[in-house]
């Protein structure tokens, strides 16, 4: 039996040391997440939605090597047909809304959406490292969370968040984004009647939305999007030390409010738990496989043989990319969250410990790379700060208007020692 004297020493002396230690990897975690859902967002940007990738080389001649500013006209854009009134489609609406586009939100940029060229980039105006608009409002969550005195899981933390979602997205000039997609023109086309903008007013009116959308007889299928991550992952991020439980319920509850679609909550669950488990310590291959043997995504049968293809190839061969990009397009190439995530988790089980070379990979696949980017991202950095390897810093410099917003943020979390 130990003596008492050193049962106490433990105690005093030695777990408190492991603890801070601890706690100070989950912070490393915490930025390098922040910096590679940032840095997965920009890189992407100027490809984002570019379905044919043979596109990405004509545009830029050569695949995505590094932080670009987007084209002004794009080779599949449907900008034209979406709706400016609220999700989806212009031709499938059948709101009687009046638009919010140039209206309530993106108010001097209803001209590129109704440009009868049809042709415009979605992100046209932004500059090299430039973030979308959905990477912007997860950075703004992560702030309001950092900076309140309040757990994440708190109905006050939802309450903070939306109000300053809709302070953000109302004012003039608050980003120079393009795009929104159909969960913000959707949220919005019901905001616009009672326009509620206090804390409390406006976590009322998006769970009585809530509740009246997960009722209905048909959901908004524009909502099944992988565009639900990028503003809950800070939910995530800001309940790092916090249990697992408390962390996935904090990220659910926000995307219930913004995402109210009922085949979100598993595939949301799925990715949360996994970015919890990578920001403590977790390895993400097994985590990334485990999620692709899952029940809600069933992918790691196929995703066996696109591995195996792969490791033919030399690592930095465009041979090995060819192969990502089949199976990026053959898991879900797409926006809609089953086949993004597993997209997503293949990509994070090739890329584990190869943080740049996933954010480039993922790039040059196409199709929604911006959300899923930012989401892949997310993982990337957080197993990155574990590895030592961390998101080049080149990269982070290049970015726009992450390093000051970042910088805030951890600053934010240095004086609450939450993280």
């Amino acid at each position: 039996m130990p003596s008492r004297d050193l049962v106490l020493h433990v105690m005093y002396h030695v777990l408190p040391r492991i603890s801070l230690f601890t706690m100070c990897e989950v912070r490393r975690a915490v930025c390098e997440a922040l910096w590679g859902m940032c840095a997965a967002d920009a890189m992407s940007m100027p490809v984002h939605w570019y379905y044919n990738t043979r596109d990405i080389r004509r545009d830029f001649g050569g695949w995505i090597g590094g932080l670009m500013a987007p084209r002004d006209t794009h080779p599949s854009s449907i900008l034209s047909l979406s709706s400016t009134a609220g999700s989806g489609r212009t031709a499938g609406s059948t709101a009687a809304a009046a638009p919010v586009v140039g209206n309530v939100i993106l108010h001097d940029k209803l001209k590129f959406w109704t440009d009868s060229s049809g042709s415009v980039h979605y992100h046209q105006g932004l500059a090299a490292g430039g973030n979308t608009l959905n990477a912007l409002c997860a950075l703004r969550v992560a702030r309001v969370l950092s900076a309140g005195a309040f757990s994440a899981s708190d109905p006050e933390a939802r309450a903070a968040v939306l109000s300053d979602y809709v302070e953000f997205m109302t004012r003039r000039g608050s980003h120079r984004d393009t795009y929104a997609e159909s969960f913000h023109r959707s949220f919005f086309s019901d905001w616009q009647e009672l326009r509620p903008t206090a804390p409390r007013e406006v976590l009322e009116f998006a769970e009585r939305r809530s509740r009246r959308m997960l009722s209905a007889s048909r959901a908004d299928g524009q909502l099944n999007a992988i565009g639900c991550l990028p503003m809950a992952i800070p939910f995530v991020l800001m309940s790092a030390a916090a249990n697992e439980e408390e962390a996935v319920n904090a990220a659910l509850e926000l995307v219930k409010l913004t995402h109210p679609h009922p085949a979100l909550e598993p595939l949301v669950s799925l990715y949360t738990r996994t970015l919890h488990a990578t920001l403590n310590g977790a390895c993400l291959k097994q985590q990334a496989e485990m999620a692709l043997k899952s029940p809600a995504l069933d992918a790691w049968d196929t995703c066996q043989g696109f591995i195996k293809r792969a490791e033919r190839f030399p690592g930095s061969s465009e041979e090995r990319l060819k192969v990502h990009q089949s199976a990026v397009e053959s898991l879900g190439l797409a926006c809609y969250t089953k086949g993004a995530l597993c997209s997503l988790f293949y990509l994070a089980y090739s890329f584990h410990n190869d943080s740049p070379g996933g954010i480039l990979t993922n790039s040059n696949c196409g199709g929604e790379n911006c959300n899923r980017g930012a989401a892949l991202g997310a993982l990337l950095g957080a197993r990155a700060a574990y590895l030592g390897s961390f998101v080049p810093q080149e990269w982070k410099v290049g970015l726009v208007d992450a390093p000051e917003q970042i910088s805030n943020i951890l600053r934010d979390l240095d004086r609450s020692a939450s993280v």
